[in-house]
C-alpha cells in the first residue's frame, strides 16, 4: 500500500491550471526525467498511447508546457509557462510529441520518454501520472523500479560480476530510507532505492572507478521527503485512534503529517496555511470583473457574488457565497492561473470556496482554518489509499466529489465536529456524488466542471449540517470509498475525461468555440 502524504498528495500541488493529473503531473515527470539524465536535454521525445488521456488532453491542459518546464529545470507557477515551448527551442532543447501505440501502457496517463543530452548521454523512461499531480517513474532504460519522487531515488546497475562489491559500497552509506533492492538479469544487476540526500560525490567516483559500465541514476525529491511511517492506513483505523487520544480529525492529522515528513506540527501547519493563503488569492483573483483567460466560459463568479450581495438572488445564501468563490478559483485554474489543487486542479475550488465562506460565517481563526484544512487532507488520504484521484480512472467523483467530500469533513471539524462525524459526512458525500462521469467539453476545465465546484462548495455545508444534526450513516466512509471505485473502474472510457461522451457528446457542444485562440490567453 503506498504511503501518502497530506501536504505531498492531497493539499496541493501549488501548481498553474488547469489540470493536476496533466499539467502538474507533466511537469513533476519533466522534473524526474531532467533529474534521472543529470543534465538538461538538447532532445526530448515524448509519446502518447492514443487510446489514454494525455493523446486527448495534452495541448488543451498545458501538458506540454508542463513538461517543457520540468525538463527546463524551472518552475511551474512562473510565467514564462506560456512561452515554454519556444523558451525550449531557444535554449537548444527540441521537443517533439508523438501519439502512437504504447505497448506498455497500463494507465490513461502513460507516457514515454527519450532524452538525450548535450555529451552524448540517452536515457528512456516510462512514467504515468496517476492523478492529483502525484506522479510514477516505472522503467528506467529497461530496468524496472517505482520512483514516485518522494525522497532522493537512486538505481544504480552494474556488471553482475561485480553486484555483491557495488552492494557493499552502497549499503555502508547510512542515508537509506529502506532496505536496497537488488535484482540480477543476465549479465547485469541493479539496486533500487530510497534516500534521505543524494549518493554523496565521493561514493559516485568510488563506484564508478570500479567498472565504467556501472551507472548511477538518481531522482531528486519533487515532495518534501517521506521518511516516518504512516499512523493509520484506513478511516476505521483513524477514527479509532482519534477517539483513543481525544483529537479532533484534524488534530490527528496534525500529528500524522508530523510524524510522515519529520516536520515540527507548527511547521507544518504553517505550510498548510500558506496554502490557504494561495488558495485565497486564487479567489480575489477569479472574483475580479477584469478577468478573462478562459476558453469556453465567460467569466460570471464575480457578477453571481455581488448579485447575492446586493439581494437580487432568490435569498441571501452562504451556499451561493461559496459556489460563487469556489467558481473564481476555476476560473484561475481554467486560464491556466496559480492555484492549489485540492486534491486535483479539476477540483480546485471546493475546499476555498467553503472554507471561505465559512471563516466569513464563523470568524475562525488562523488555526482552526488549518486544522479543517487538516481534517480535509485526512479524508482525501484515506481515498488515495484506497482508489485514486484521477478522473481517467474513476470519473468525476474521485475528483469534484471527493472534494465535496473533503470540504464536508471541513465544515464538522471547524465546528467542532468530532473525527466519526467528519468521516460520516464525508461519506455521505460521496454517496451522493457516485457514478458522476468526467465529460469536460473539447478536453477543457471549464463545462461543466465550474458549477460542479460550485454545487460541491454549497453541498458540503448540507452533508456537514445533516450529519451534525443527527443523521446517522450506515455506510463507512471505507466501504463507500471501495464502492466508488468500483464504480469508477466500471464506467466506460467515455466518460472519464476523454470527452467522448456524456455532454461533451451533445450537438450543442459540436457548435460552441472558444473565447480565444488558445489555452491561457
Amino acid at each position: 500500500m503506498r504511503t501518502i502524504s497530506i501536504l505531498n498528495h492531497v493539499l496541493g500541488p501549488v501548481m498553474r491550471g488547469p489540470s493536476s493529473s496533466h499539467t502538474a503531473g507533466a511537469f513533476r515527470i519533466g522534473c524526474m526525467a531532467r533529474s534521472l539524465l543529470g543534465a538538461m536535454p538538447r532532445k526530448a521525445e515524448l509519446a502518447f498511447d492514443r487510446a489514454g488521456s494525455y493523446a486527448a488532453t495534452y495541448v488543451t491542459q498545458g501538458a506540454d508546457r508542463g513538461f517543457a518546464m520540468g525538463l527546463l529545470g524551472k518552475q511551474l507557477t512562473d510565467d514564462s509557462f506560456f512561452t515554454s515551448l519556444q523558451d525550449a527551442a531557444d535554449a537548444g532543447l527540441n521537443i517533439d510529441f508523438h501519439i502512437r501505440d504504447l505497448t506498455d501502457s497500463d494507465h490513461p496517463n502513460t507516457v514515454e520518454i527519450k532524452l538525450a543530452a548535450v555529451d552524448g548521454r540517452v536515457i528512456h523512461l516510462l512514467a504515468r501520472s496517476i492523478g492529483g499531480g502525484e506522479v510514477e517513474i516505472t522503467r528506467v532504460d529497461g530496468n524496472q523500479v517505482l520512483f514516485n519522487g518522494s525522497a532522493y531515488e537512486t538505481l544504480v546497475t552494474a556488471p553482475a560480476a561485480l553486484a555483491d562489491t557495488v552492494k557493499e559500497r552502497l549499503v555502508s552509506d547510512q542515508a537509506w530510507l529502506e532496505d536496497l533492492g537488488c535484482c540480477s538479469e543476465s549479465d547485469m544487476a541493479s539496486f533500487v532505492g530510497r534516500r534521505s540526500e543524494p549518493l554523496a560525490s565521493e561514493l559516485r567516483r568510488e563506484l564508478q572507478a570500479l567498472d565504467e559500465a556501472i551507472r548511477i541514476y538518481e531522482s531528486a525529491p519533487v515532495y518534501f521527503v517521506t521518511s516516518g511511517e504512516p499512523m493509520f492506513t484506513s478511516a476505521k483505523q483513524m477514527i479509532e485512534l482519534a477517539q483513543t487520544r481525544n483529537l479532533s480529525l484534524g488534530r490527528l492529522a496534525l500529528a500524522y503529517e508530523s510524524q510522515l515528513l519529520g516536520l515540527t506540527e507548527a511547521e507544518v501547519l504553517g505550510e498548510v496555511l500558506r496554502r490557504y493563503d494561495i488558495m485565497l488569492r486564487a479567489v480575489q483573483r477569479g472574483l475580479a470583473e477584469d478577468f478573462t483567460g478562459m476558453q469556453l466560459l465567460p467569466a460570471c463568479a464575480g457578477s453571481i457574488l455581488r448579485a447575492e450581495a446586493a439581494g437580487q438572488l432568490s435569498v441571501r445564501s452562504l451556499h451561493t457565497r461559496a459556489a460563487a468563490r469556489a467558481m473564481a478559483v476555476m476560473h484561475v485554474d481554467g486560464a491556466m492561473g496559480v492555484v492549489c489543487a485540492a486534491p486535483t486542479g479539476g477540483s480546485a475550488g471546493v475546499i476555498p470556496g467553503t472554507l471561505m465562506t465559512l471563516e466569513e460565517e464563523r470568524s475562525l481563526s488562523r488555526e482552526q482554518v488549518g486544522l479543517a484544512l487538516l481534517a480535509a487532507g485526512a479524508v482525501g488520504m484515506i481515498l488515495a489509499q484506497r482508489a485514486t484521484f484521477a478522473a481517467e480512472v474513476a470519473g468525476c467523483q474521485v475528483e469534484i466529489g471527493a472534494s465535496g467530500a473533503m470540504a464536508a469533513a471541513a465544515v464538522v471539524d471547524a465546528v467542532g465536529g468530532g473525527a466519526s462525524q467528519a468521516c460520516d459526512a464525508a461519506a455521505i458525500a460521496f454517496q451522493n456524488t457516485m457514478g458522476s462521469v468526467c465529460d469536460l467539453l473539447h478536453g477543457m476545465v471549464e463545462i461543466p466542471c465550474h458549477t460542479r465546484n460550485g454545487a460541491a462548495a454549497a453541498s458540503a455545508f448540507v452533508n456537514a449540517d445533516l450529519v451534525l444534526g443527527g443523521y446517522t450513516n450506515f455506510i463507512p466512509l471505507d466501504e463507500t470509498i471501495d464502492a466508488v471505485r468500483a464504480v469508477g473502474l466500471a464506467m466506460p472510457v467515455e466518460l472519464r475525461c476523454t470527452s467522448k461522451g456524456g455532454l461533451a457528446a451533445t450537438p450543442s457542444v459540436q457548435l460552441l468555440k472558444p473565447l480565444c485562440c488558445k489555452p491561457g490567453c
